[in-house]
């Protein structure tokens, strides 16, 4: 009885996680993708980031550069509507996650 629990149990866990990762990727047609340069302009206004690569991957934008206190970045956007997907941090020794975390609002 334990075994079929555990059996099941290890099943379902197995599904639930290819369902996870099978939704990873984007599928947006690639009649509406906006051009690379249009997202390098993008978070290089908005964030100050230097954008060393931008490439393809499962069907989204992948960013690869430095952020403007030179932390390694790695963003993955929707390549329709350029909204941020993921996004991966490697923070220097004094690196400080305070940018990147919400600030509460002030009145």
């Amino acid at each position: 009885m334990k075994s079929g629990f555990m059996a099941s149990a290890a099943l379902l866990s197995l599904l639930l996680s290819g369902y996870v990762l099978a939704h990873e990727d984007c599928s947006d047609p690639v009649s509406d993708w906006q051009p690379r340069e249009t997202l390098r302009q993008q978070v290089q206004q908005q964030y100050g980031w230097s954008v060393q690569r931008i490439k393809v991957d499962d069907g989204c934008y992948e960013i690869r550069g430095l952020d403007r206190k030179g932390n390694a970045i790695e963003a993955s956007y929707a390549p329709a509507s350029l909204h941020l997907r993921k996004l991966e941090i490697r923070f220097k020794d004094d690196g400080d996650a305070a940018d990147y975390l919400a600030r509460p609002i002030t009145e």
